[in-house]
């Protein structure tokens, strides 16, 4: 090898070691930091200057003069700390900023670029100047003497179940090798269950020549046909057992590839303790970063795309969840604030959840930002702190460097649900805030639903579904103008996949079939044409020209080769909360042209209101003062539908609608609740006494009210 092709070589083998050694050098600093007991700080020291010792020997190798100089000059430091006994918090930064300068270093060299005036270089002086002048004056030794950073540490015993002469040395594969590795050991499983479709279909060629075979018994053409089946019965056989053997051959190499590819969530988290302390110094704040689930094994690339993700999460816990120390002193909290951060398994789906114990989201002010921006302003405190991940929505009093801006949570919504995953947030004012990420465990395969819908075959994660169902008339309500199927006491909206995707609708039908998807917390069921399988699929993402095809997540690699697109489930599922109604199944036969409504609304303002509307539109309408006059008026002059307050004297709206549904004369009329109570379960008990539809006043619309009507009657 010529000497510039080795001095490449070194180089690449000096930059793969720099990123762990960067790793390590930032992760034991930040336990010297904290750490007050002499004999675990003087081991901390020692392993930092073993670690400097390292690069500083493989940047000599590599022609990298400036980085070895700044690692001596660095040892120098802290070798200073282990003989005066304690670093001041000025040295540490100081540390902390050159070991971000290596990092910048190894990019640079990496890039083919000059270290002259970059911050390393600049850098030297400083340390050249700490590396000279004590500590502190007089300092008490709190860090005990420590092995020369030149001296190796002893070679760890190999473990006992290794045989002598064998390999036991890590070896180095770049992430996308294994990319396109596991991606061909998808494609070799998809081959595989191809195989399983032509053992079908020589089957079925098989029991056509027996029938052939039984047509011309007696015949001379008998015995060849005979032969001829005898031989496809043992190709057949041979052909499924070459199957099952390459099948097991794929699933090995996958399981294997898989497991290469996998890092501990500790390792993905690399960077993250180091993030929450220098968030927490620049705003006057103390703050520990704990993990949980760290020995949890998981693919390397779901934990790069949760990298960005979670540092959004834990600067934005450190900058706007923890008080100051004073705040804190004064409720009764440590001064150093807890971010705790949690992985674990949930069947094939991974949840990691990021808590902090600080004051909790401010929910007045954020309904106070979203009434400036003119948004709808939930009652509920769980839906007003999801509020949060609104773009440009944030709580912050100013804005700083790593706060204020109200465009972090929106990000990590985003970048969540590009992984097929969702994200929740719950708080509990005075006492933290917690976000719960849940993310499929792998990204490269996926089981997935195929449905017909709109003249497309469309593929659902099958994950996201939680039941297939079949959707009557009678089970449909209408919500404040949208239908919604009435699931025991959950109120689901309802709505056509092909009507949320643009495409045609198929014709309306007497039941509908639907398939009901769950994102989260939130729940939608979506009428399609037809179910038609469940199957494994390669999961591809979009090319850049259709990246944001609204609705649209990737493409589904199906084994006969056919590919599917794979919709967004949580996109659904808000897309379907919104929508009108729509004509899901065949209108009802016309009937007389003037329907007379059964009015009941104790404010004579609304009552002539509504009744105004109904007269206008072509109704005969009896208006009553209060449940109990519209109950006698029903029963004496019966009704074509009902239009009623909640709030009334004598018998309120939902008493009136459950009498309606409990006698056999009236158990079908249908009755719209119009009311000013708009929480959940209000919604929920009116349509559990029987309600058809549900409007609220703060939102009503003449035009909902007629539409409803229409759809009703």
């Amino acid at each position: 090898m010529d000497r510039d092709r080795l001095a490449q070589a070194l180089l690449a083998t000096f930059l793969e070691e720099l990123e762990g050694h960067v790793a390590s050098l930032n992760r034991e600093l930040l336990a010297l930091e904290r750490e007050t007991a002499p004999a675990r700080a003087a081991e901390y020291v020692a392993s930092l200057l073993r670690t400097l010792h390292s690069v500083k020997g493989a940047a000599r190798a590599a022609s990298a003069t400036l980085v070895e100089t700044a690692c001596h000059r660095m040892e120098e430091v802290l070798e200073r700390v282990r003989d005066e006994g304690a670093g001041t918090p000025d040295v540490y930064e100081l540390c902390f900023t050159t070991v971000d300068a290596l990092d910048d270093a190894g990019r640079r060299l990496a890039a083919k670029q000059d270290l002259a005036g970059s911050p390393l270089e600049a850098l030297l002086p400083q340390l050249e100047r700490v590396a000279a002048r004590p500590m502190r004056p007089a300092a008490a030794a709190r860090v005990a003497p420590a092995m020369p950073a030149e001296e190796p540490a002893p070679p760890p015993e190999p473990p006992s179940s290794v045989a002598p002469g064998a390999e036991t040395l890590p070896v180095r594969v770049s992430a996308q090798k294994l990319d396109a590795l596991l991606a061909r050991s998808g494609e070799l499983r998809v081959a595989t269950l191809r195989l399983e479709g032509r053992t079908d279909a020589l089957e079925s060629v098989r029991e056509a020549l027996a029938q052939a075979r039984e047509a011309v018994r007696g015949t001379v053409g008998e015995a060849a046909l005979r032969r001829a089946e005898t031989e496809l019965a043992r190709v057949a056989r041979e052909l499924a057992a070459d199957r099952r053997a390459l099948g097991g051959v794929a699933t090995g190499l996958d399981d294997e590839v898989r497991r290469a590819r996998t890092l501990s969530f500790l390792e993905g988290c690399e960077g993250l303790e180091r993030a929450t302390r220098d968030v927490a110094r620049s705003l006057g704040r103390a703050a520990r970063l704990e993990i949980q689930g760290g020995a949890l094994e998981l693919d390397r690339s779901l934990l790069q795309a949760l990298r960005e993700p979670l540092l959004h999460l834990v600067r934005n816990a450190v900058a706007h969840g923890l008080e100051a120390p004073e705040q804190r002193r004064a409720a009764g909290k440590p001064e150093e604030g807890r971010v705790l951060l949690t992985a674990r398994l949930r069947g094939s789906r991974v949840q990691v959840t990021v808590d902090d114990d600080g004051r909790g989201l401010d929910l007045d002010a954020l309904r106070e930002r979203a009434r400036a921006r003119g948004l709808d302003v939930p009652e509920d405190d769980a839906e007003t702190a999801r509020l949060a991940f609104l773009p440009g929505l944030s709580t912050a009093t100013e804005v700083t460097r790593v706060a204020g801006r109200g465009v972090g949570l929106d990000v990590v919504r985003t970048q969540v649900e590009a992984l097929r995953g969702t994200v929740e947030v719950t708080t509990r004012p005075g006492h933290g805030t917690g976000f719960v990420l849940d993310v499929p465990l792998t990204l490269s395969t996926l089981r997935v639903l195929l449905v017909s819908s709109g003249g497309q075959t469309l593929a659902l994660a099958s994950e996201s579904v939680a039941r297939l169902v079949r959707v009557a008339p009678g089970e449909v309500r209408e919500v404040e103008g949208r239908p919604t199927w009435a699931s025991g006491d959950a109120l689901v909206p309802l709505a056509s996949l092909a009507d949320v995707l643009g495409l045609p609708s198929g014709p309306p039908r007497a039941r509908r079939g639907a398939v009901v998807l769950a994102a989260g917390t939130a729940r939608a069921a979506l009428v399609v044409d037809e179910v038609l399988s469940e199957q494994e699929a390669l999961v591809r993402s979009l090319g850049p020209r259709v990246r944001r095809a609204r609705h649209v997540s990737a493409v589904a690699v199906l084994p006969d080769g056919r590919m599917s697109l794979l919709l967004n489930p949580l996109s659904l599922v808000r897309a379907a909360g919104g929508r009108p109604s729509t004509a899901l199944f065949p209108a009802p036969a016309a009937q007389r042209a003037r329907r007379r409504v059964l009015l009941a609304d104790d404010s004579p303002t609304t009552r002539a209101l509504e009744q105004n509307i109904l007269e206008g539109a072509g109704y005969e309408v009896v208006a009553c003062v209060d449940g109990a006059e519209a109950w006698e008026r029903l029963q004496a002059g019966g009704a074509d539908a009902l239009v009623l307050d909640v709030e009334m004297p004598r018998m309120d709206g939902f008493s009136l609608t459950e009498a309606v549904r409990a006698s056999p004369r009236f158990s079908r009329l249908p009755v719209v609740l119009v009311t000013a109570r708009g929480k959940p379960e209000d919604k929920a008990r009116g349509l559990q006494a029987g309600a058809s539809a549900y409007l609220v006043k703060s939102a009503f619309d003449p035009t909902s009210l007629l539409e409803t009507l229409r759809r009703l009657l």
